[in-house]
């Protein structure tokens, strides 16, 4: 299978906030600041603490929402010179092999620690914090419905960090 593509700044931005989103970690950060937020908000109401609590966690939950739907996105994106080249990719059962103007490079299938599908893209990780993403915007429903069964067989999807 070979499939050549670029990347789309608006929606590599899109695939990079549904990476963060996915986190366990961040997950479990955003579950707290909400419980505390609401928490807060319940005890103000009864008027069982002062404004400060309550207002620390809407400008906590502001600043959070911020720094994982705006700020990490656009600055990763801006960094990355990885978003602004044109690729061709190939895959089939042994390997995948990433090309462009400058080079390439061979991933063995066993590299890859999971995937997980967003809907502009395939997210390819290697570890849980370094990933590749696979644009579909080139895609037939026939090449996308073949790279599913490609990566279930040679991918886990469930997603595991180490």
């Amino acid at each position: 299978m070979q499939l050549s593509f670029s990347y789309d700044r608006k929606k590599v931005i899109q695939g990079l906030r549904y990476h963060f989103i996915t986190r366990p970690e961040i997950r479990i950060l955003v579950i707290l600041v909400n419980v505390f937020a609401i928490v807060a908000a319940v005890l103000f109401y009864m008027k069982k603490i002062r404004p400060e609590p309550f207002l620390l966690g809407s400008c906590l939950w502001l600043l959070m929402m911020m720094t994982f739907w705006y700020i990490l996105p656009v600055t990763i994106y801006k960094r990355s010179a990885t978003f602004k080249d044109r690729f061709s990719i190939f895959l089939n059962e042994t390997n995948v092999r990433l090309e462009n103007g400058r080079g390439y490079v061979n991933w063995e299938w066993k590299q890859f620690a999971h995937y997980f599908e967003s809907p502009n893209f395939f997210h390819l990780y290697f570890s849980a914090r370094s990933f590749f993403l696979l644009p579909k915007e080139n895609m037939t429903a026939e090449f996308s419905h073949e790279l599913r069964g490609l990566l279930g067989r040679k991918i886990e999807k469930k997603v595991k960090y180490k």
